[in-house]
């Protein structure tokens, strides 16, 4: 049994996906232990199921009960918890809503990577790429970032942003659910 982490890029505003139904759904789907985080596209589950068909399932449950056909990341626990432990802005994780984590459908090539750098040239914002998750820290916020609108299109991958505050009950909800709590 394996824990994963499923974060539904774009939801939010306009794109709404109910927490209680889409549960309802995955339970229904086979997927025994599910649980929820807040209304903008996270779910942690535990399941024997590879990767790949835990992500054909879900994005299949998403497209014909809730019309959701975004791009659907899922991590397992130990990538999850590599993700915290590898933060290059440590310094800022206590600004949880200030720090975020981009995770990225593939690695970005290296043109796209020196196209970003030169966007943020001049500006406050800081990001670091690690593989297939960039850090962001707009120490104005994100609202204010002249950045953070452009990450995405820039890089020319599909990518899903969370804070830190939400990283973290992630990570620690995937913990609880893996031994047995929610």
């Amino acid at each position: 049994m394996t824990t994963y982490i499923v974060l539904f890029r774009g939801v939010g505003g306009a794109t709404l996906l109910p927490v209680k139904p889409l549960k309802d759904a995955l339970v229904d789907a086979g997927l025994d232990k599910v649980a929820t985080y807040i209304n903008t596209g996270n779910v942690v589950l535990v399941s024997e199921l590879q990767r790949q068909t835990i992500l054909q399932r879900v994005a299949s449950i998403a497209l014909e009960n809730f019309a959701f056909s975004k791009a659907i990341m899922i991590l397992d626990r130990q990538e999850w918890s590599s993700l915290i432990a590898g933060n290059p802005f440590p310094q800022h994780a206590a600004e949880g809503n200030k720090l975020h984590a981009f995770i990225l459908e593939k690695e970005p090539e290296k043109e796209a990577v020196q196209a970003l750098e030169r966007k943020a040239a001049g500006l406050p914002e800081q990001f670091k790429i690690l593989g297939k998750v960039l850090y962001y820290y707009p120490p104005q916020g994100a609202s204010q970032s002249k950045l953070h609108g452009k990450i995405e299109s820039t890089l020319k991958v599909a990518a899903t942003a969370r804070n830190w505050n939400t990283v973290l009950k992630l990570g620690d909800l995937a913990e609880r659910l893996e031994g047995g709590t929610q």
